[in-house]
């Protein structure tokens, strides 16, 4: 008798569907797998054989034969271990119950336990688009899944424990605990805590508002680590379709403890960090940092310090929002739709155009300058000029504005965007692209002649002009105004000027 058993392979972060068959018959004793597998899955052979006996099943001297369809998908990961153990158990009538409308997923241990595994929840949500009613995994994923409605997540220990419900229909549903509220987040790196820098709090609010592109560029000790680690503080709060978008990747990549993200991520990857590392990639396809960063903030600190080949592999990410990983097997495409902020010095030792502490030449400072090029620099939505901190301003007693008061604004400015793009398929200003630009960012006849003036005389490319529209939108949002101001554009277009620098 041929068993058919419901799976998943993940590709990249695309669930393509995998049906487990299994058949035995008389013969010489063998145990054979096929259907184009990697050898994780062929190890799968002893640990299933072993964790059967010690779970007091006996596998008869017979051929076992089981494949994995459809056959032209390479198979990885250890997730197949249930679905094979419940085939076997199926083919040799232990386990006598329906399984067209249930789904398997977990790693067996040479005991029979259940061990938990990476991808669980989008795997999980797949079954449910499929209409499949009951899902099987291991205990400690089970968290993952309370947000799923329609499909019944089934949390199971061992595999002796498995057959029991199986074979009695009777499953025990694990009770939706009511997690405990965690502390205030990023209290250590509170907006109320940073002395001075006006300028640059302004524009990590407006940064944050529309998940623009943010640079921070200015002396050590002014405070550009501490402004952009207490960003994510202010990140406006995530939509449920957002929760489990970020959360089914982080499952991908094994890093969501169990339980749905309530955090946006914050990556912080070191400037000696490898292209491969960053877009994703190897010779079974991984998000990178970028993906890892998809819905919040990706932060390269000393940025020029990256590799010139890391840079630029920035460039189509930040424009289409996804990155593209060509391999002989295929390609594959990860979701980065992430918020790059950025932070360096304005020349090696740190000090220009303050001569009494820069002992760079200009030929240097061009130089250092020089390895951020034209194209990143033109898609940095906000660059701001940190100037050193006064000594009147660090003793000034005034508390600053927390970031528990500017994250109501943001969030505020936030629902204002959601509801504008409900139609758009899009959330924030950011990801405003062409046609939809020129519907929600219109100007008034004064303020346009103004734009035109400032786009001769800078020299600016369609991309700046663009970013310094959709920057005067999320300001416009941030002052819960309908139409775009003088204001607005203004300090929009401050933000592509850096004070002692010169033009972006």
């Amino acid at each position: 008798m041929v068993c058919r058993i419901n799976c998943a392979v993940i590709t990249g972060v695309e669930v393509l569907p995998v049906v487990v068959e299994t058949d035995i018959c008389n013969g010489l004793p063998s145990f054979d797998m096929v259907g184009l597998l990697s050898s994780d899955i062929k190890e799968s052979r002893e640990r299933v054989r072993t964790a059967i006996r010690n779970s007091g099943f006996v596998l008869p001297p017979k051929r076992i034969t089981i494949s994995f369809s459809p056959g032209n998908i390479r198979k990885t990961g250890t997730c197949f271990d249930l679905s094979i153990a419940v085939s076997i158990l199926s083919s040799l009538e232990i386990l006598q119950c329906e399984t067209k409308d249930k789904m398997f997923i977990g790693e067996l241990s040479l005991d029979g336990k259940v061990i938990p595994v990476n991808g669980v929840l989008p795997v999980a949500l797949y079954a449910m688009e499929k209409g499949i009613k009951k899902c099987f995994v291991p205990k400690e994923n089970s968290g993952e899944c309370r947000c799923i409605e329609g499909l019944d997540v089934i949390a199971v220990e061992n595999l002796n424990q498995l057959v029991m419900m199986l074979n009695s229909e009777q499953y025990y549903m694990e009770e939706t605990k009511t997690e405990e509220p965690e502390e205030t987040l990023y209290e250590r790196e509170d907006f109320r805590y940073i002395k001075g820098q006006i300028q640059a709090r302004k524009a990590a609010e407006v940064a944050a508002a529309g998940m623009h592109n943010l640079l921070l560029i200015g002396p050590p000790g002014t405070g550009k680590t501490v402004v952009a680690k207490a960003v994510p503080g202010i990140l406006p709060d995530m939509t449920k379709d957002e929760i489990i978008e970020i959360s089914k990747i982080q499952s991908i990549a094994g890093t969501l403890n169990g339980r749905m993200v309530k955090r946006r991520p914050f990556r912080n990857p070191h400037h000696t960090t490898t292209v491969t590392a960053l877009t994703g990639g190897g010779s079974v396809p991984k998000p990178g940092e970028l993906t890892l960063a998809h819905g919040g903030v990706l932060y390269m600190d000393e940025f020029p310090e990256f590799s010139r080949n890391v840079m630029e592999a920035l460039r189509q990410p930040l424009e289409d929002r996804q990155v593209i990983v060509s391999r002989a097997g295929g390609s594959f495409c990860f979701p980065a739709d992430f918020m790059l902020l950025a932070a360096m010095n304005p020349c090696r030792c740190g000090y220009y155009p303050d001569r009494n502490k820069c002992s760079c030449t200009e030929r240097e400072v061009c130089k250092y300058l020089e390895k951020i090029s034209g194209p990143i620099l033109d898609r940095m939505d906000l660059c701001v000029y940190m100037n050193p901190v006064s000594y009147w301003e660090l003793k000034e007693e005034r508390q600053q504005e927390s970031s528990e008061e500017i994250r109501k604004r943001v969030n505020i400015a936030a629902e204002i965007q959601r509801k504008r793009y409900k139609d758009e398929n899009i959330n924030y200003n950011s990801q405003l692209q062409g046609v939809l630009i020129e519907k929600y960012c219109k100007l008034q006849k004064g303020e346009e002649d103004i734009l035109k003036e400032i786009y001769e005389k800078m020299d600016l490319s369609v991309r700046a002009h663009e970013k310094i529209l959709k920057v005067a939108r999320t300001i416009a949002d941030l002052k819960e105004k309908e139409k775009i101001s003088m204001d607005e554009l203004a300090e929009a277009v401050s933000y592509k000027i850096i004070e002692k620098g010169g033009r972006i």
